[in-house]
């Protein structure tokens, strides 16, 4: 979800100054490949039989369903999806979003039913599954964290925020610069990877919206550095307990951290995703004369280096711009933006109330010529060892 206002995205006090220090330094990035073994404990099933190159990634690009968070655990509603999805051969799985709590319900102790549910149902079809760890509500009483982070250790674990130039609560977002915050984040991550790296249809996992959101309360500066550090930093260990399968990090803003940010997503080998695909949102465009660009920018000279993965999300089909000053795109019109200016391996369609039937006509409409991308880039990215159907 974009947050309004480009020119004052993501913090409150100190913020500013700390987005342009960060922007001015870059640290080497060292990570490690692991050693993956399946859920049963064999070797991660997939290619042709011998040994797998430890390196190679699970690799389906093309369209993917979104169901609305809501519409999960509507077991009506879900129906309808799996229907959709079996008759639409384009769409090559789901994107789910999954929230914190109801994967680590108490510190340790983890449950991936709710995962376990959708993947069963979409291997049934062969279709594959792309998790989104929601680490950023949109809802004031929703806490992204497990409630056993309401302790001084945590910090409470999560701050509120608003949009740009209000001062009512929108949300909450992780206090990451917290390093115990950080460590159960990555716990989870580990734990996340050794269950479903060596699943098959298990095709991606990704975390949200770069941008914090302005807190309503005071963040340091130096606070601010460390959230960023510290978001990098789960990257790299997503990468590591994620060996074979595509990672990715939705990235909107601050633009003064853009381009150090996105090189050090590029080491690590992290795919660039977006929240939103604004066709003429003036924030994401950004493009002046001494100034950082907007994020679309960083999209076409990553193309075939790392997974370009953008969202179509349920007000992307009402306006072209995050403030509404822009126009209703046409459905086509947003393929065509996601395909050919940021250059999409995956596409992350929202099954949007009325919108979602104009999206199936679109993908039943897809030639079958291009493979089963259906148009988009299959291009194995530079940045895997080798790819695997």
């Amino acid at each position: 979800m974009n947050e309004g206002d480009p020119r004052q995205k993501m913090c409150g006090p100190g913020c500013s100054a700390a987005v342009r220090r960060y922007g001015t330094w870059l640290s080497g990035v060292v990570w490690f490949l692991w050693t993956v073994t399946g859920l049963w404990g064999g070797p991660i099933a997939v290619g042709a039989a011998g040994p797998m190159d430890p390196g190679a990634v699970k690799w389906h690009p093309g369209h993917y369903y979104a169901p609305m968070s809501f519409m999960r655990n509507n077991p009506n509603i879900m129906a309808h999806v799996y229907s959709e999805l079996k008759a639409t051969p384009a769409l090559r799985g789901l994107q789910v979003r999954y929230e914190w709590p109801e994967l680590e319900p108490e510190e340790g102790r983890y449950d991936f039913t709710v995962i376990e549910q959708v993947l069963t149902e979409l291997a049934s079809q062969d279709k594959r599954l792309v998790v989104l760890l929601e680490l950023k509500s949109f809802k004031p009483q929703v806490s992204p964290v497990p409630s056993y982070m309401a302790t001084e250790q945590y910090e409470g674990g999560a701050f509120p925020f608003s949009s740009f130039g209000k001062d009512v609560p929108r949300g909450n977002n992780l206090k990451l610069w917290n390093p115990r915050v950080h460590d159960r984040l990555v716990a989870l991550i580990r734990e996340l990877g050794k269950r479903f790296n060596g699943q098959a249809h298990f095709e991606g996992i990704g975390l949200p919206e770069s941008s914090m959101g302005q807190p309503l309360v005071s963040v340091s500066k130096q606070e601010v550095e460390r959230f960023y550090d510290s978001l990098l930093s789960v990257q790299r260990e997503m990468r590591a307990a994620f060996p074979n399968t595509m990672t990715y990090q939705f990235v909107n803003y601050p633009r003064e951290i853009l381009p150090t940010f996105v090189v050090r997503m590029r080491t690590i080998g992290t795919g660039l995703g977006g929240p939103d695909v604004f066709i003429d949102d003036p924030g994401l465009n950004f493009d002046q004369p001494n100034k950082p660009k907007g994020v679309y920018h960083f999209y076409a000279p990553l193309a075939g280096i790392v997974p370009l993965a953008p969202s179509v999300m349920q007000s992307n089909y009402d306006n072209t711009r995050h403030d509404g000053k822009g126009r209703v795109p046409t459905v086509p019109e947003l393929l065509a933006f996601a395909r050919d200016r940021l250059k999409a391996n995956y596409i992350f369609w929202t099954r949007a109330p009325n919108f979602y039937p104009k999206v199936l006509e679109l993908m039943n409409g897809l030639s079958t010529a291009a493979g089963p991308s259906h148009g988009l880039d299959s291009t194995c990215p530079k940045a895997y060892a080798s790819c695997v159907e």
